[in-house]
């Protein structure tokens, strides 16, 4: 899609944060991050809703990797998941680590935006990309 900004993400045409990729899926930082380390991970195909990407299983794997990399990563047990595809038309799922005192109470505040600088944003990319390349590793 000539408009989405994922599909230029995934193009090389926009940068980011890229904490994944394979033949199909890309996991990259939240520019609007709600917490640090917050993730989403997209199929590269443009598909509007999440439940209409026909690898459903292979793309909830990737999540999965990506959650327990955030985990390992941000010192949580705590990730939360959500499902979008309304401010961007390309299915993604946003994967957010909390910590107790993050400022958004019981549940997430999508209000709640933190502004990290580029360095900051990189760090936490590369504690992601670190846990992603032990786990392959480690054969676990």
């Amino acid at each position: 899609m000539d408009n989405c900004i994922f599909c230029k993400i995934v193009a090389g045409e926009m940068p980011s944060y890229k904490v994944y990729e394979d033949k199909e899926f890309l996991a990259f930082l939240d520019i609007r991050s709600l917490n640090p380390g917050h993730t989403l991970v997209i199929p590269k195909k443009h598909i509007r809703w999440v439940w209409d990407y026909e690898n459903i299983s292979g793309y909830y794997k990737v999540v999965a990797q990506i959650a327990n990399a955030i985990k390992r990563a941000f010192k949580t047990d705590y990730v939360v998941s959500f499902i979008f595809g309304e401010e961007v038309d390309h299915a993604h799922v946003w994967l957010v680590p909390r910590h107790d005192g993050d400022g958004h109470g019981g549940a997430i505040d999508l209000k709640n935006i933190k502004k990290y600088s580029e360095k900051e944003m990189q760090e936490a990319a590369d504690k992601i990309i670190k846990q992603i390349t032990d786990n392959e590793k480690s054969g676990t």
